[in-house]
C-alpha cells in the first residue's frame, strides 16, 4: 500500500513537469576488491537544451547502498525516493538493513510492475554487503549482477576504455582514476554528457561522495 501511493503520487506530481527533461548520460560503476566506485557526468538535457550543469546521477539509497540514474529525471528521482522509503520501513520491520540484492530485486519488480507504462530509467545499484556487489537494472525489470557497466548515451565509449583496462582485483584507489577517465573520455565525444565528473565509493567503512579536487586528482594520474 504504501509503494502504490508513493509511484501513484509520483507520476501525479512529477511526469506532467519533468517527462521532457531528459539524461544524456554517462554512468560508471566498477567492482573492486575492497569496495564499489561510482562515477557520473553532471549533465542534463532536453533535447538539444542543456537543463542542468548540476545535475546529480549517483545517490545514496542507504549507508552501504548507492544507485546511479540514467534516463528520465522525473522517473529516476521518483525511484530514489520510493527506494529509500521502502529502506527505511524494511529497517523499522526488521530492525536490520537489507542487502544490496533484495533492494536491487525490489527495484525490479517496481519496474516490472509499471512496464506498461514504464519508468524511462537505466539503473545501477551496488553496496557493500560482506563485499561489494552490482546490479544493472532496464526499464522492463530486466535485473543482471555485472562487476563492471555503464549506462547513459556515452557508455559505449566509456565501455571501451573499461574492457581494455577495468580489473576487479584492484583496489578502489587504482580503479579509481579509470572510472573518471572513462566518464571525462564520454563527455569529450558524447554531446549528452558534460560539466564534470562526479564520483563516490562505497566500503566496508559506508558511502563517501569525493571532492572536486580529489576528483581533479584522479584524472591526471596516468592509467
Amino acid at each position: 500500500m504504501v509503494m502504490d501511493n508513493l509511484v501513484n503520487h509520483s507520476y501525479a506530481s512529477e511526469s506532467e513537469k519533468v517527462k521532457k527533461l531528459n539524461t544524456g548520460t554517462t554512468t560508471v560503476s566498477l567492482v573492486c576488491k575492497d569496495g564499489i566506485i561510482f562515477a557520473a557526468d553532471k549533465r542534463a538535457t532536453m533535447g538539444f537544451f542543456i537543463a542542468s550543469k548540476t545535475a546529480e546521477k549517483i545517490h545514496q539509497l542507504d549507508d552501504k547502498i548507492a544507485m546511479t540514474i540514467a534516463g528520465s529525471v522525473g522517473d529516476a528521482q521518483a525511484l530514489v525516493r520510493i527506494m529509500r522509503a521502502e529502506i527505511q520501513l524494511y529497517r523499522a520491520k526488521h530492525s536490520k538493513v537489507p542487502t544490496v540484492k533484495a533492494v536491487s530485486t525490489l527495484l525490479s519488480n517496481i519496474l516490472y510492475a509499471y512496464k506498461w507504462y514504464p519508468y524511462f530509467v537505466q539503473l545501477i545499484v551496488g553496496g557493500y554487503d560482506n563485499k561489494p556487489v552490482m546490479y544493472t537494472l532496464d526499464a522492463l525489470g530486466g535485473m543482471t549482477e555485472e562487476e563492471m557497466f555503464s549506462t547513459g548515451s556515452g557508455s559505449p565509449i566509456a565501455l571501451g576504455l573499461l574492457e581494455a583496462h577495468y580489473s576487479k582485483d584492484k583496489p578502489v584507489k587504482e580503479n579509481l582514476k579509470l572510472a573518471v577517465k572513462a566518464v571525462k573520455m564520454a563527455m569529450e565525444r558524447d554531446a549528452g554528457s558534460g560539466e564534470g565528473v562526479d564520483a563516490a565509493v562505497i566500503d566496508a567503512n559506508g558511502f563517501k561522495r569525493l571532492s572536486k579536487e580529489e576528483v581533479e586528482n584522479y584524472l591526471r594520474q596516468p592509467l
